[in-house]
């Protein structure tokens, strides 16, 4: 697999339009701190990693609304492993005007977009969330 990222928002992507209550994938750190950064702006309702056949698992379950409609209206990767987008303290952007979360890939560990302009430090521009 060339980028494991895109693998992580595609899953939640398609668990949420099947409706499922979980996603299941191979765990990493990167992956495991994006899990972290969506369980703490809300977007899903936890996160897990388990032991699995192979190495460990990254399950992360999945929020709706009271009417079943997903928490979660849009993901997008910004940077990729074709192109990768690195922008600095200053250049961080708003995603709808702070209604979403820019994910960034920081020297200090992985943050939201906001944290890294409280900050003062760039990084790689991961995805972004709505």
């Amino acid at each position: 697999m060339t980028d494991p990222i895109a693998d992580l928002l595609t899953r939640i992507r398609n668990g949420l339009q099947a409706d499922h209550d979980d996603v299941q994938l191979p765990a990493s750190r990167l992956k495991t701190e994006v899990a972290r950064i969506l369980t703490e702006q809300g977007y899903v309702e936890s996160y897990a990693v388990e032991p699995g056949r192979v190495g460990q698992t990254l399950r992360v379950t999945l929020k709706y609304t009271e009417s079943r409609k997903p928490v979660i209206l849009g993901m997008e990767r910004v940077s990729k492993p074709g192109r990768r987008r690195y922008v600095s303290a200053d250049e961080v952007p708003r995603i709808f005007g702070g209604m979403g979360t820019a994910i960034v890939s920081t020297s200090r560990g992985v943050m939201t977009g906001h944290d890294a302009r409280r900050a003062r430090v760039g990084g790689e521009l991961v995805a972004r969330v709505w």
